[in-house]
């Protein structure tokens, strides 16, 4: 079985909002895979439904190995230290802390500090350390950068990758879409309380019919345009340019970012 993860036909609502509508997807195992929508879209309880903590209505998920789970919002007792924690969740799951990833997440530098001084981003280090302490099969990982610097972004990027690499399924909820391009290997947006859009963020773009963005820089500046038709387009503008004998220093060309298709695709979901 290639499947770490199976939603068939979820469904889930509040009083008479139904949030859930069929929601139906696989992860397969070994993949980073992410699921977007605007806020509302029912990312969170989907998660949670998957995740064991929330009851859906109807609907079947089967989930293939063990699973982490760092929640967008947790909280542990006030005055317990960080290696407490660690120390507390290794020994439930009868295995002993990896001592590389409390590195990569600089839970080693904590140790003097009770969780109630830590910070946003420290939190977020802590809970996802805790996650990954049972060395699960599949990780869940709800906004998992939201309030971390720069420098632990990048940590955290890395560390997923490795995982990946180690042959860890990772299903994601992020905003941050520089993100998930970067990191993700599948997208699934969920719009009306269902799948509207699963692929790579590449496919996203030919079924948005993504407009191009092309760059010129001549000795008089840089220009922009924007194209439907990218070999048209620049034949024109390199043919105008010679035209009035000026040099063309460099060109750029891009097809426009995944926060862009994403909203594209949303715009043409909405009623």
């Amino acid at each position: 079985m290639n499947e770490a993860i199976r939603v068939e036909a979820l469904r889930k609502s509040y009083g008479e909002r139904t949030v859930l509508n069929g929601l139906t997807f696989s992860v397969q195992k070994g993949e980073i895979f992410a699921l977007l929508g605007v806020n509302g879209a029912g990312k969170t309880t989907a998660l949670e439904c998957i995740e064991g903590l929330r009851r859906y209505d109807s609907g079947t998920i089967g989930i293939n190995g063990r699973v982490g789970i760092q929640l967008q919002s947790a909280s542990l007792p006030a005055h317990i230290r960080p290696m407490e924690a660690v120390r507390l969740f290794a020994k439930w799951n009868r295995v002993r802390p990896d001592t590389a990833i409390l590195a990569t997440l600089g839970i080693d530098k904590l140790a003097k500090k009770q969780y109630a001084g830590l910070s946003t981003g420290q939190k977020r280090r802590l809970h996802l350390a805790l996650a990954l302490v049972s060395n699960p099969d599949i990780v869940f990982l709800d906004e998992p950068t939201a309030g971390l610097d720069v420098e632990g972004r990048q940590a955290l990027h890395c560390l997923i990758r490795n995982l990946k690499a180690r042959g860890k399924t990772i299903l994601l909820a992020s905003h941050d879409m520089t993100e998930v391009e970067s990191l993700c290997d599948r997208i699934a947006i969920i719009a009306g309380g269902r799948i509207s859009f699963l692929g790579s963020a590449a496919e996203l773009a030919e079924q948005t019919g993504s407009r191009y963005t092309v760059s010129i820089t001549t000795s008089q500046g840089n220009r922009r345009y924007e194209a439907a038709n990218i070999a048209d387009t620049l034949l024109t503008l390199l043919e105008d340019y010679k035209r009035k004998g000026m040099a063309v220093l460099d060109i750029r060309i891009d097809r426009g970012t995944l926060e862009q298709h994403f909203m594209e695709l949303v715009r043409r979901k909405e009623p």
